[in-house]
């Protein structure tokens, strides 16, 4: 791809991750859906986090996630996101940044406080999450890098981020930017109830803008409203250069210039959250993607680096991903 100085830059909530262990029981008592995402308020989120047991704290946000993953295979990123001035969002700042993500965004001095997600993860490893966005929501236009966007291959859109219409508006100037710089667009639809609250946008945005679309099978079917994934799928390659779904342990199916390349699912022993999975693996397929590598060559990488995150607690890795991608062989 064009010679620049970041493979990606990703715009997304600036979140610090609150992680406990849960049960099915404790869901249904607190109504939260099991395996999606909850937006809840300030007094919710002090509710929950005083009916949890012990917690782990530590940066997340999707985007970001897959940012922290790009860099530990030893690609170069950007993030823009919005954090206070605050304890959270200061560990925020510094954790990105230890990852070598280059984060510019200055914090600001009022209004909400960081955002937070609590994460239950249940026995299955399943994990569902209550979000307090607190002020990463208010992320507006205003707030963009237009030069580390303009450096980017490829700028990496959250859709979680797609429910302010400030920040709405930041994506769309955002694309402008890109589209002008020859830096390509993706997309992570991120979650199924974000899909069933802006279907219609959504599908605007992709048509008009996006390059690389990442779903899992739940959100491709929601998106065009389909029972099957092949109607999914169908509609998809239609609608977007490249296309990838993930499927958890069926692997995933890469959409690409009429072709279809199947990739199965890395297992790095066993499963104990699934926190991060579709982040990391965004994260792998990114960095292939922007080497020039086929699409499943860059399907496996997102499938090791989605399998290294699933083998612990939370959403980013704890291994070397570019020790783990060097012992492997690959054909590139």
């Amino acid at each position: 791809m064009t010679d620049k100085n970041f493979d990606v830059v990703g715009i997304g909530n600036a979140i610090v991750d609150v992680i406990s262990t849960s049960n099915e029981t404790f869901l249904e008592e607190q109504e939260l859906p099991k395996g999606g995402m909850t937006l809840v308020d300030a007094e919710r989120a002090r509710r929950l986090y005083a009916a949890t047991g012990p917690t782990t704290e530590m940066s997340g946000g999707s985007a970001a996630n897959t940012l922290a993953g790009l860099a530990s295979l030893g690609g170069q990123g950007g993030f823009i996101g919005k954090v206070r001035d605050d304890q959270l969002g200061e560990i925020f700042r510094h954790d990105i940044r230890s990852t070598g993500i280059a984060f510019t965004t200055l914090p600001a001095e009022e209004g909400a406080p960081t955002g937070r997600c609590l994460v239950f993860v249940t026995p299955d490893a399943q994990r569902t999450m209550a979000t307090h966005l607190g002020i990463s929501v208010t992320l507006g236009p205003e707030d963009l890098n237009h030069e580390l966007i303009a450096e980017a291959r490829v700028l990496y859109l959250e859709g979680y981020l797609w429910d302010a219409e400030a920040a709405k508006q930041a994506f769309l100037e955002a694309v402008e930017t890109a589209k002008a710089n020859n830096t390509k667009v993706a997309l992570s639809l991120s979650d199924p109830f974000c899909v069933e609250r802006h279907r219609d946008s959504f599908l605007e945005l992709i048509a008009d803008h996006v390059d690389l679309l990442f779903a899992n099978e739940q959100e491709a079917k929601s998106l065009y409203l389909c029972v099957s994934l092949e109607e999914a799928l169908a509609q998809l390659q239609d609608h977007c250069a490249t296309a990838v779904v993930t499927r958890s342990a069926a692997g995933s199916l890469i959409l690409q210039d009429g072709n279809r390349f199947e990739v199965p699912a890395e297992a790095l022993g066993e499963v104990v959250d699934s926190t991060g999975a579709g982040d990391l693996y965004a994260a792998g397929f990114l960095y292939g993607y922007t080497r020039g590598y086929p699409p499943s060559t860059s399907g496996r990488i997102g499938a090791l680096a989605a399998g290294e995150v699933i083998s612990h607690v939370g959403p980013r890795p704890q291994q070397s991903l570019g020790a783990l991608l060097a012992a492997r062989t690959l054909d590139i």
